[in-house]
């Protein structure tokens, strides 16, 4: 086996462009999340997602204990919410409206997922959480979406066909 450094698998990784999202609950009434690359599109029948929090993360404990999260796919004109939740413990000033499950829709956002969690799995110094999907909907299917890359945020230079 190959040894590497951190720096060398960061990197590698970088070069492949992801989306960005929010993922939301509640903790007693209040908003807690976190912001993630790492979230897929699980399973059709039923529909699940994944999505990856760090084991180090201090909002996925909170709402992991409601059973209840929002996946929100950030717009291009949401850095600044993807960088405030980035931060550990805390949440960006942004309206939102709870989905059917509680979590919340956070306003401005491409579309979301509201999920419950479905089962976590250990993996490394991250944890693969399963959601079973509840609710989905595309809130702005002609904006375009905050992508990361190489360690940086970015978007399209040309807008592809809808």
């Amino acid at each position: 086996m190959t040894e590497f450094r951190d720096r060398e698998f960061r990197d590698t990784m970088g070069q492949f462009c992801t989306g960005v999202v929010i993922v939301a609950g509640l903790d007693e009434g209040e908003m807690t999340g976190f912001a993630a690359q790492s979230f897929v599109s699980l399973s059709l029948e039923p529909p699940l997602i994944a999505v990856c929090p760090a084991k180090s993360s201090t909002s996925w404990p909170r709402i992991r204990s409601a059973g209840h999260f929002c996946i929100n796919v950030l717009a291009d004109d949401q850095r600044g919410v993807s960088e405030t939740f980035a931060r550990s413990g805390e949440v960006a000033d942004i309206g939102w409206r709870a989905g059917v499950s509680g979590a919340p829709i956070l306003d401005g956002v491409l579309a979301y997922v509201d999920c419950a969690l479905d089962a976590e799995h250990d993996a490394g110094d991250h944890t693969i959480a399963v959601g079973r999907v509840l609710d989905i909907d595309i809130l702005d299917g002609s904006g375009d979406p905050l992508l990361f890359f190489r360690g940086a945020y970015g978007g399209f230079l040309d807008t592809p066909p809808r």
